[in-house]
This record gives structure tokens, C-alpha cells and sequence, in this order.
């Protein structure tokens, strides 16, 4: 096999380490997904103030992250160096995204900062669930298949979860009337719920799991993020996956305003989700199995050109064309399983193969940096949005008061939405060129 020996882990550990990624794949769509609409158009704030108040949380989770993972670096707990995090940090985030939702509309100002005080704790909260859930694989074995093996069962719940709370999050909403402060907080509680069976999920399937530790390094954190930095195959890798997350960050922002706003059709938000990411269920086996037979990086070059593929294809059918429109959105998805799966799974390689060259773990630190970058490019890809419908003289609204938007406005969500994340998702494979570590493991 590839590195260190070949140790199948327990079925059960690698289910309830997949669990996790009800929680991550929740928080990671849903505020990207309903925020920027509930600030825009339940309490009045204008676009860009919008954009910068989703985007400045997350701006503190790319500080916090490598100081999150490094803490984990050097966590003691007799219960795992990281799964004590996933319990005590998953069952805050679950409460502070309640309260996100729960504040008071009747002045936007004063609602605004309720939402930034709300989302920075739930930003903090996330970092420290986050960080030491995605360092765990590189921990859980050190076998290169097995990894894969993990993050195929990770991506296939994540595709579960972000099908489960994309697609019916909006639903709720709308149960209680479109852009209704009401049907935002019920939102609130019932995203609260599934984040709290993920983070129990994963902290009672991961009981009890192997764990392969090195020695935590020394030096403080500064010296750690700049050996890190000097990893020739991370920062290729790195870059690479916030580019795409920026993508695909800036492409969800607007699945709201494509569906109120261009396609005009009711539950139009729910079908582009469930085209977006139903696809996942089916060809998430299929990309590990691509991995076995050839290499990760080659998977990932595929899986990024169907991501563009379907993403122009959206482009060219919207608005007239539909059904091409989420046949387009389906073709997204079985490109970005692919490109959850394979970056997930190389990001422990370059980790264990760092602690294997140096005999020092700074996988925390590793995943610190990786999930800041992650972290980064989602908050940027609605703050992105929001700027192009700035400039497209997108008119902001109160839940109560119906405006007709300007052709331009219509015209920026529709490039917001497929031709803008195009190019930056494209623009990702030229980084992901220097990526060279697949090429140095041996198979059997």
C-alpha cells in the first residue's frame, strides 16, 4: 500500500466519523444559503452592508483556525486528543445558530448587530468543532486508501446533510410566509436540531477509535504556520480548494435570488438544491473507486472540469430553459463530490507524510490553515454576490414591502450565479498543477 500499514478501520468508526459532516456540511450551506437573503429582505439592510456582515465572522475563523488546531495539537484529554472538541464546541454552534435567527427586526441597524454578534460566536464555536474533526483522519490510520475510505463515507453524508437542510431550510421558511422573521427563527431552531444529532453522532461513533499519534512539536504557533506554509504540496493543494470554495460559495449565495428573482417559480430554491446535490448519493462510491484504480489529484482535475461543465451549461439555460438549468446543477454535483472527496482525502497525505518526514505532528496546525482557507473563501463567495448585486442596482426590501427589481439586477444573478463562479473554479486548476505527492506513493 501507500504509507505505513494497512489497518481496515472498524465500520462503525468510520460511520460516526462521517456523522460529523451532518454538521459541517449544515453550517456550511445553510448561513451561506439564507443569510444574505434574510438581511437583504426580512430586516431591510442594504446589499453590500449585507455582504460585509456575512463575510467578517468568517474573516475571525481565518485568524482562529490554526490557533484552534494547534490547541488540539496539544490536547492531553484522555478521551482523544480531538473528539472532546466535536461535543463541547458542536453543542455551542448548535445554540448560537438558533440565536442567530432569533433577534429583533424592527430596526435593521440593531438587527444587523444582533446577526454579527450571533455569527461571530457561531463562527468561534465552529472553529473548534471543525478544526479537530477534520484533523482526525490523519490520526484514525495511516493507511492511504483507508483515508479515502473515511472521506467517501464523509462526502456521501455531507451530500445527506447539505441536501437535508438546503432543500428544506428554505421550506421551512416559507411554511410561515416568504421572507417571514418568524419563519426565520423556526429555521433557527430546526437547523439547531440537526446540527445537535451530527455533533452527538460523531462524538458517541468515534468512541473507542484508533488513534495514531506523534509527537506535538515544538515551537510556537508562528513557526508551525510557517513550516506548514513551506510544504510544497499543501500550498498548491490549499489554493486550489479555496478557489473552489469561493466558486461554489459565490454560486449558493444566489440560489435564492435565481429562483425568486430569474426563474420566478415556487420551490424553484428546493429543486436547484436537490439537482445540486442529489447526484452526490449516487457518484460519491464511484470517485473513490477512481481513486483506487488511478490517483487523487487525477480525480480531482476531472471532478473540477464537470464542476465548470455544469456550471456554463446553467449559464446558457438560464432563464428560458429550465429543466437545462437543473440538468446543469446536477452536473455541479457529481463534479463537487468529487471535489470534496479527493481534496479531503489528500489533505491527511501531505499532514502524515509531513509527520513522517519530521517525526513531529502538526496535523492540527495543517488542518487549522486548511480549514481558515475553506473557511475564507465561503465567506467570501456572498460577500462576492453581494458586491455583484450592488453593482447590478439590486434593490434591498423589509419582509413586509414588494419591489420590482431592474433587468440589471436580473442580469447579476444570473453571472453571479453560473458565469463568475465558472471562472474562478477554472481558475483553481492552474494551482492545483504544482500538486506532485500522489506521484511519490508506491502502490501495491
Amino acid at each position: 500500500m501507500a504509507d505505513g500499514t494497512s489497518t481496515r478501520l472498524p465500520d462503525r468508526v468510520v460511520r460516526g466519523y462521517g456523522l460529523g459532516s451532518v454538521a459541517t456540511g449544515t453550517f456550511g450551506t445553510v448561513p451561506g444559503l439564507l443569510l444574505l437573503p434574510y438581511l437583504t429582505d426580512t430586516i431591510g439592510v442594504a446589499a453590500v452592508l449585507a455582504g460585509v456582515i456575512v463575510f467578517l465572522p468568517k474573516a475571525w475563523d481565518v485568524v482562529l483556525n490554526p490557533i484552534a488546531g494547534r490547541i488540539s495539537d496539544r490536547s492531553t484529554h484522555p478521551a482523544g486528543r480531538r473528539r472532546p472538541f466535536l461535543l463541547r464546541a458542536g453543542l455551542a454552534l448548535a445554540v448560537c445558530f438558533a440565536l442567530m435567527f432569533a433577534g429583533p427586526t424592527g430596526s435593521p441597524g440593531i438587527a444587523a448587530a444582533w446577526v454579527v454578534v450571533a455569527f461571530l460566536a457561531c463562527a468561534t464555536a465552529y472553529a473548534f468543532f471543525q478544526v479537530p474533526y477534520v484533523a482526525m483522519p490523519a490520526e484514525l490510520t495511516l493507511d492511504y486508501d483507508e483515508r479515502t475510505r473515511l472521506m467517501t463515507w464523509r462526502v456521501a453524508i455531507l451530500a445527506v446533510a447539505i441536501l437535508l437542510s438546503g432543500a428544506t431550510a428554505p421550506m421551512v421558511v416559507d411554511a410561515v410566509g416568504p421572507d417571514s422573521a418568524a419563519g426565520y427563527r423556526l429555521m433557527g431552531l430546526y437547523v439547531a436540531l440537526i446540527l445537535v444529532l451530527g455533533v452527538l453522532g460523531a462524538w458517541w461513533g468515534t468512541r473507542g477509535a484508533p488513534e495514531h499519534r506523534v509527537e506535538t512539536p515544538a515551537g510556537g504557533l508562528r513557526e508551525q504556520l510557517r513550516l506548514v506554509a513551506d510544504s510544497p504540496d499543501f500550498r498548491p493543494l490549499l489554493t486550489t480548494f479555496v478557489l473552489q470554495a469561493l466558486g461554489i460559495g459565490t454560486m449558493l449565495a444566489g440560489v435564492a435570488y435565481v429562483a425568486d428573482d430569474v426563474l420566478d417559480t415556487s420551490g424553484a430554491a428546493t429543486i436547484l438544491f436537490a439537482a445540486f446535490v442529489g447526484p452526490a448519493l449516487v457518484v460519491t462510491p464511484l470517485w473513490e473507486r477512481y481513486a483506487r484504480r488511478r490517483t487523487k489529484r487525477s480525480g480531482y482535475v476531472l471532478a473540477t472540469i464537470a464542476m465548470v461543465t455544469g456550471m456554463l451549461t446553467i449559464a446558457v439555460a438560464l432563464p428560458v430553459l429550465p429543466a437545462l438549468a437543473y440538468g446543469g446543477a446536477a452536473i455541479v454535483g457529481v463534479g463537487y463530490a468529487g471535489a470534496q472527496v479527493f481534496p479531503m482525502a489528500m489533505l491527511p497525505d501531505v499532514a502524515a507524510r509531513d509527520a513522517a518526514r519530521t517525526g513531529e505532528n502538526r496535523v492540527g496546525v495543517f488542518t487549522g490553515v486548511w480549514t481558515a482557507g475553506e473557511t475564507l473563501g465561503l465567506a467570501l463567495g456572498p460577500a462576492v454576490f453581494a458586491l455583484v448585486l450592488a453593482v447590478g442596482g439590486y434593490v434591498s426590501s423589509s419582509a413586509d414591502v414588494d419591489v420590482t427589481q431592474p433587468d440589471s439586477a436580473e442580469l447579476a444573478i444570473r453571472l453571479g450565479f453560473t458565469l463568475l463562479p465558472a471562472v474562478i473554479t477554472a481558475l483553481s486548476l492552474l494551482a492545483l498543477r504544482g500538486y506532485r505527492l500522489d506521484e511519490g506513493i508506491r502502490r501495491d
